[in-house]
């Protein structure tokens, strides 16, 4: 089956919707359960379920081109040496470690999320409730000096409180990089550290997850939803790099408060949505 044109219009729109919404604390997974009520793929619910978490490895791959000399963990002093970068190795094993409560939950629950979980109003309530987080968390943080400044200062024990507040995102419309990021803000991280380490974060954490679906999926593709989730991923990647560059700009001079009232906008709009009937 070949996809038409209309289908991949709105892959592509997909793909946009995940490299704008994967790093801002938005909810990527929210926004595309929600665009997909209204320009739904003509494919099954099973390559849909996968699709909407694969397509985020664009996103992941975007981070690893802009931070490589961040997160890669060797330094080449000549063509036949290199030197293992320490500070960088030991922030990969607090990584793997913060990795760990949200990879157990996932695993254990991903069945019953996807049944109880993804919809709209599901959505609203996490958009609205985790947007005035971010306003209250940012007020709050207006009269405090952080603890934590850069990536290296993160400790073995920040770094697992932080994983763990990554288990919040398992729920449609909480958003992995919000939920990360306001756990950072209130033990006292750094905005610009604990958007760095969000992104450390999102590389193993997506990865297992894709790698997850994939092998629920079955990777029993037909020629049509290879092209799909190939082209989704594609787009994703080249949004991504625009918008990371954007947000790490953003952060240095400004809070993230812009984005609790634009959850707190679209949640309500959602509620709305549901009542009238249209969601």
């Amino acid at each position: 089956m070949l996809l038409n044109f209309a289908e991949i219009l709105k892959i592509i729109f997909l793909g946009i919707v995940e490299g704008v919404t994967e790093w801002l604390p938005i909810s990527s997974t929210g926004h595309m359960l929600l665009v997909d009520e209204f320009i739904s793929l003509n494919m099954s619910d099973a390559f849909k379920e996968m699709f909407f978490v694969v397509i985020q490895l664009g996103a992941i791959i975007a981070v690893i081109v802009l931070f490589w000399n961040k997160m890669f963990p060797f330094q080449f002093k000549d063509k036949s040496r290199s030197v293992i970068k320490t500070d960088t190795f030991i922030l990969w094993f607090k990584v793997a470690f913060a990795c760990v409560p949200s990879a157990v939950m996932g695993i254990l629950f991903d069945d019953f999320l996807e049944e109880h979980l993804h919809k709209p109003i599901i959505i609203a309530a996490m958009l609205i409730i985790y947007g005035i987080l971010f306003i209250i968390i940012e007020d709050w943080n207006k009269k405090r000096t952080p603890v934590t400044n850069t990536l290296t200062d993160i400790s073995f024990k920040t770094a697992f409180i932080i994983g763990a507040f990554q288990i919040l995102s398992l729920i449609p419309g909480t958003s992995r990089s919000g939920a990360t990021i306001i756990g950072a803000l209130l033990i006292g991280v750094s905005r610009v550290a604990a958007a760095e380490f969000t992104f450390f974060l999102a590389v193993p954490t997506m990865i297992g997850a894709s790698l997850f679906k994939l092998v629920k999926f079955g990777f029993n593709f037909t020629g049509a939803e290879l092209f799909a989730l190939l082209l989704g991923m594609v787009i994703a990647f080249l949004v991504s790099v625009f918008v990371i560059k954007f947000l790490m700009s953003y952060i240095k001079k400004h809070d993230f408060k812009v984005f609790g009232w634009y959850r707190i906008v679209l949640g309500a709009a959602i509620i709305l949505l549901a009542i009238v009937g249209i969601l």
